[in-house]
């Protein structure tokens, strides 16, 4: 492909040389530069790719895109000034693949929570259904039956289109994306055509990096900014910033809700440990998931699903049949008693109270929740504090430990959640930096008839220390100490 067919949706300021050159790839890391790349000038939160120009032209690139243009430019080297790299990688990026988000019908789901468990059971659905989709999402990446591993809730610009590009020659009909607010803020789903948008709820998360929830909800709202008019956007309406999420969308605006009139509405009849009992448009539905906060996960995807035209009945039936998504409210049972393990990947207060919240509904008689809880490293530390005093509030033992501390001392990040922990409740908790050793203390204090909450990880299957990796799963372990107590 020459480079004269990549520049045509990117505004010029500048440009100087060979345009028509022959392109083999995009790159934006300039490790990855080889013969005949075009190098795009990235400035990142830690690195700003206008420092390594010099070195993609020594490993071949036949083009630079960037802001500012180098003092020394070679000949035989084509440079284009632009005023935002990252619009131009996108949008060149979608060029270079075939447009594939042209070819499919591509929806993006984004919120502070829900995000993972929408995306996968609009996959699963539209697969139930006899179509073949595609998933970009926390846990894992799908084209068609295939699992991919991934490393990003949204991958950088160049992957998205070249995992779409995949599921296009797959034979996709469908793709279900999670949309981070980074990604948003960092313009990567710039580029994309989509089907479709959907807001699940926003709560306080991301705040090292946005630094203001004002700028969090913004990013977010970025999202539904740039849906085409032929697009819907699906919003919460019980979540009170729904609606400023499309202020300005060019979208086909729908709301769903539990509480109050909307395009999708549901009623919910029952909320037991065997599931949900909810009535959808006047229709009684029965659901394997469990929990008021999977009830609008369901509604949500009810309604994208009519609004890509699918038929309400075989939707609901194909719906009822689903199953949780990994590392969400997953089971594990002791085999010698009746306690119960729950994993789930709840990271922000309001995710946590409403996980806790589920399992007061469901416990009986003088049964206690124990919470096992931690923070990530290098993330908004506001929301330490609160993470303890959701787990206080809402649980009669807490074990405050280790999540991923990356690259931050475990312990400093756990004496920083102690200072949220209530002064009448400092008697139930425990704090031990052991991840694994926090697990089976809980399990060893758990009675018959208690319920284990481990929070934090879910589907994750490792834990990061330091920049490395170590295997750890928190479903496992949590078996293990179960079988072992």
């Amino acid at each position: 492909m020459q480079l004269t067919e990549l520049t045509g949706p990117i505004e010029m300021q500048a440009s100087e040389g060979n345009l028509s050159a022959e392109v083999k790839q995009i790159d934006f890391d300039s490790r990855k530069v080889g013969p005949g790349s075009v190098f795009v000038a990235i400035r990142g939160a830690q690195v700003d790719g206008h420092d390594y120009i010099g070195r993609a032209v020594e490993q071949g690139a036949v083009a630079i895109v960037a802001e500012q243009l180098p003092q020394e430019r070679l000949a035989g080297i084509a440079y284009i000034q632009v005023a935002d790299s990252a619009t131009a990688l996108g949008r060149m990026a979608s060029l270079f693949y075939g447009q594939p988000s042209r070819k499919l019908k591509l929806v993006g789901v984004t919120g502070t929570n829900g995000k993972t468990t929408t995306a996968t059971l609009l996959y699963d659905l539209f697969t139930a259904l006899g179509y073949k989709a595609g998933l970009l999402s926390t846990v894992c990446n799908k084209i068609g039956r295939e699992s991919l591993p991934a490393a990003y809730t949204t991958p950088d610009a160049v992957a998205i289109q070249a995992l779409l590009r995949d599921m296009v020659d797959a034979g996709c009909d469908y793709a279900f994306m999670e949309v981070s607010s980074h990604a948003a803020h960092q313009k990567r789903i710039e580029g994309l055509h989509f089907a479709g948008g959907i807001f699940t709820n926003i709560t306080h998360d991301h705040l090292d990096y946005h630094k203001t929830f004002q700028a969090y909800i913004e990013a977010k709202k970025t999202f539904f900014d740039i849906l085409p008019k032929t697009a819907f956007a699906l919003v919460n309406a019980d979540d009170k910033r729904g609606s400023v999420m499309v202020q300005n969308t060019r979208a086909k605006k729908y709301t769903y809700s539990l509480q109050a009139m909307a395009s999708f509405r549901a009623r919910l009849l029952d909320n037991s440990i065997t599931g949900l009992h909810l009535d959808i448009g006047g229709r009684e539905f029965f659901s394997r998931l469990i929990g008021e906060f999977n009830a609008y996960n369901l509604l949500a995807v009810f309604g994208a699903a009519i609004l890509l035209g699918q038929e309400e009945v075989e939707t609901l039936t194909a719906l009822s049949r689903l199953g949780a998504v990994e590392g969400r409210f997953d089971y594990v049972s002791g085999p010698q008693s009746r306690r119960i393990g729950i994993v789930d990947y709840a990271h922000t207060p309001d995710a946590l109270e409403k996980v806790l919240n589920t399992i007061h509904q469901f416990r009986e008689g003088d049964s206690r929740i124990i919470t096992v809880v931690g923070c990530g490293g290098d993330r908004d530390k506001a929301k330490r504090p609160r993470m303890a005093r959701a787990a206080c509030d809402y649980s009669d033992q807490v074990v405050l430990t280790s999540d991923n501390p990356r690259s931050e001392d475990p312990d400093v990040i756990i004496a920083e959640m102690q200072q949220g922990i209530p002064p009448n409740a400092h008697g139930k908790v425990l704090s031990i930096t052991n991840r694994r050793e926090a697990i089976r203390t809980a399990c060893r204090l758990a009675r018959e008839g208690d319920i284990i909450l481990i929070a934090g990880k879910g589907h994750e299957k490792y834990q990061e220390i330091k920049g490395v990796r170590y295997p750890f799963d928190d479903k496992e372990e949590l078996a293990q100490a179960l079988a072992e107590s």
